[in-house]
């Protein structure tokens, strides 16, 4: 395989971790996106459009999406390679960088694969004498292969092209189903070259037929690409495969045992193979290779000697460590096919940076090996159990429709419970959002703040226009206990941390909460205040303003401060101006007070003014969320900006929006369904024009209007978050598609 000039390190560690987009932008920081790939990614716009889909195959109605994950960690022959995989099944993944991250520990794969040798076949029936017809074939084969490679002279020119011809006797005892089959050796190069083969056996076929006498039927390429062939191996130490409760020599033991079942059973090596194929055919839809074609090979090169057998070989060597072995077919290519129509395999091409169709068939074969390992690996332990039932869990929260805030927890209490089951599921949920309140004193009890959504007039509320929003059914919790420091904990995003003087400046959220317990004059007491959030972080939904008021209201019960909700309403405030600079008060008001509002700024007051709604039918609205983290703080810090530049125009649109906030008002107390949704849906295009939306927010709207919503519109902060939409009779119909796009959605009603 030749080595690649680009420099990369294949270990990005705590990859699984990151969001999408840090994802995206650790692999552009290895060098392996282009900015424009980063914009592709970042946009969705690398994927395949359903127009450029319709010039590939007949009868399109859509696209078929895969996840597009990376698999680490790899290092063959010396260099490293992230490789893309595009495949639905999490423990494939998960598994081949395991295996990748274990096996660079001891030197990396080595692979080797011959020319890229497709074979190209020429069927001719009644020849009169077999054995004349195959001398005249081997008489002719320059001028065979001359012909042949007129078709093609640039591939000739590249190295590549008709290298041989050899010729094969099918005898029947009825004459009529003898035949000559001629085969044509052709080097593709780097193209997967089917056409190319395709082209010069039609090419030939009059020329053969002249010199045997014969009829050519059939000129087609055969999928067995037994020439075509790499062979990767990996040694591992036993010290690198010990894991808990299993010695390395256990495990090395046992893969060499289970190894051994599937070269002398076809039923094992049946199941085996396809576990090699699942890494094997992931990297070939990712860079637009036919798997179809590399099943075929595989499986009939499995049973090239009459009894189906394993592809690797694993064994003990002479030092006592696992050495594994694979040996198989694989003809692939970098140019033609979809390559060129699909955007994102082009992608994945650079990423994999694989110069020549040989080095890719070479990683192929290793991931193939790769994934071997990690299965046999797991069978040998009791991890591919404990995985599964991760999984099987998982699933069965996914059909309990937990939701996202609660679902980990779910998760965990389901494998813990042994009762991996639906209505288990729920029982936890159930519990989950309802946990019993320990009453043994008033310091123990949680108090509780929630988040909000802004149906009307975000931004436009920070220059002294009205807006309308509604609380949310997710809530922040927390309560405070006494201790011996002063410390702030959240068990469910792992942190810990001690909530320094004033005097020392502390940053943050602990900056926040030390300027509240002075304000509050507890500086001199040490307690540990414990918060419970339900709040996605980030998502314009109002959790740090929920997270203030809960906390607020924890030290009012803790230390019998009897804050009433003005109290706790300012002080929020002052909490939200620390950590946002410029806050409308809006989010604070309606997290003290949780009912429907319309809030309008005076001055700097934290109070406003408000008028509290109500509405004479239920109004049903669904929450889609982007996943995808936005400051409130700076995107205020945007808007302030360009206001500046454009003043005029940025006063008109928050004039619009306080304007349309009255007509909204009236619309939800009414009960007017339509025209509340048309008013969502133009205040999102001016929000879009102040450049507070993204193509996740974007994406989002559209997916809702289609599928029923009146209006939708992102809520909140913008750059990023959370869209609300109004779904009358259409929610759980929204909510699905929301969800199967790839992101979060809950649905609710307010009155």
């Amino acid at each position: 395989m030749a080595a690649n000039s680009k420099s990369t390190n294949a270990r990005i560690p705590g990859f699984f971790k990151l969001s999408i987009e840090e994802r995206i932008h650790a692999l552009h920081k290895h060098g392996l996106l282009t900015d424009e790939d980063v914009r592709a990614l970042k946009s969705g716009s690398h994927t395949l459009r359903p127009l450029a889909a319709n010039h590939m195959i007949e009868n399109v109605i859509g696209v078929l999406g895969l996840p597009l994950g990376m698999g680490l960690n790899f290092l063959i022959n010396g260099r490293d390679y992230v490789v893309p995989l595009a495949v639905e099944e999490p423990s494939i993944v998960a598994g081949l960088s395991g295996a990748a991250r274990t096996v660079r520990q001891s030197g990396g794969f080595s692979v080797q694969a011959t020319d890229p040798i497709l074979i190209g076949q020429i069927q001719v029936a009644n020849v009169l004498n077999l054995d004349c017809g195959r001398e005249a074939v081997y008489s002719n084969k320059e001028d065979i292969i001359n012909l042949a490679n007129s078709i093609h002279p640039k591939m000739l020119a590249r190295g590549g092209g008709c290298q041989d011809v050899e010729v094969h006797i099918y005898e029947a005892s009825d004459q009529r189903k003898s035949m000559l089959v001629v085969h044509l050796l052709v080097d593709t190069r780097d193209a997967m070259g089917a056409n190319v083969v395709n082209g010069m056996c039609e090419s030939v076929a009059s020329l053969i037929e002249a010199v045997t006498g014969g009829k050519v039927f059939l000129r087609i390429l055969s999928n067995l690409t037994d020439r075509s062939i790499v062979k990767g191996e990996c040694t591992v130490p036993i010290d690198l495969l010990q894991a808990e409760g299993f010695s390395g020599e256990a495990i090395r033991d046992g893969i060499v045992l289970a190894n051994d079942l599937a070269l002398v059973d076809p039923y094992r090596a049946v199941t085996h193979n396809k576990g090699i194929m699942n890494g094997v055919d992931a990297v070939a839809l990712a860079t637009g290779n036919d798997f179809r074609a590399l099943e075929a090979a595989a499986h009939a090169y499995a049973a090239r000697d009459g009894t189906y057998r394993a592809l690797t070989k694993w064994s003990i060597s002479d030092a006592g460590a696992l050495h594994g072995e694979i040996n198989m077919p694989m003809k692939v290519g970098i140019v033609g096919g979809s390559l060129e129509t699909n955007p994102t395999v082009r992608i994945s091409h650079r990423i994999l940076g694989c110069k020549t169709a040989t080095e890719l068939a070479g990683v192929m074969g290793v991931v193939g090996l790769a994934q071997n390992y990690a299965a046999l690996r797991s069978l040998s332990t009791a991890g591919i159990q404990q995985h599964h039932m991760t999984l099987h869990a998982r699933s069965v929260a996914s059909a309990a429709k937990v939701p996202h805030e609660y679902f980990d927890e779910v998760v965990d209490a389901l494998i813990e419970s042994g009762e991996i089951k639906v209505w288990k599921a729920n029982e936890i949920l159930q519990h989950v959002k309802s946990p019993p309140q320990i009453q043994s004193t008033a310091k123990e009890r949680r108090s509780s703040a929630g988040g909000k959504a802004i149906v009307m007039g975000e931004h436009a509320v920070v220059y002294g226009q009205p807006a309308f929003a509604i609380p949310i059914p997710l809530t922040i919790e927390a309560r405070v206990v006494d201790a011996k420091d002063k410390t702030l904990v959240i068990p469910r995003w792992g942190l810990e941390q001690s909530i320094h003087d004033v005097a020392e400046q502390p940053q943050g959220l602990v900056g926040t909460l030390s300027t509240l317990l002075k304000n509050l004059e507890l500086e001199s007491k040490n307690m540990t205040i414990e918060v419970f959030p339900n709040v996605p972080k980030a998502m314009g939904l109002g959790g740090s303003a929920a997270m203030s008021v809960a906390i607020i209201r924890a030290l009012s019960d803790h230390y019998r401060l009897n804050l009433d909700d003005e109290a706790v309403n300012r002080a929020a405030f002052e909490c939200e101006r620390a950590a946002h600079g410029n806050p409308s008060g809006i989010d604070n008001t309606i997290a003290t007070y949780g009912k429907p509002l319309v809030y309008q700024r005076v001055d700097d007051s934290p109070q406003g003014v408000i008028q509290f709604l109500s509405a004479k039918v239920p109004v049903p609205f669904v929450l889609g969320m982007t996943r995808k983290e936005s400051l409130t703080a700076a995107m205020i810090e945007r808007v302030r900006s360009n206001r500046e530049r454009q003043p005029d125009h940025y006063d008109s649109i928050f004039r619009q929006l306080g304007h349309m906030t009255h007509h909204a008002v009236d619309s939800f107390q009414a009960g007017d369904f339509s025209t509340l949704g048309d008013l969502m849906n133009i205040a999102h295009g001016l929000l879009y024009a102040l450049q507070l939306s993204t193509p996740e927010l974007e994406e989002l709207a559209e997916i809702a209007r289609s599928h029923g919503a009146l209006g939708a519109k992102l809520t909140g902060g913008g750059g990023g978050g959370s869209i609300i939409a109004l779904c009358p009779e259409t929610q759980d119909e929204v909510v699905r598609s929301i969800e199967t796009a790839g992101y979060q959605a809950m649905a609710f009603e307010i009155s």
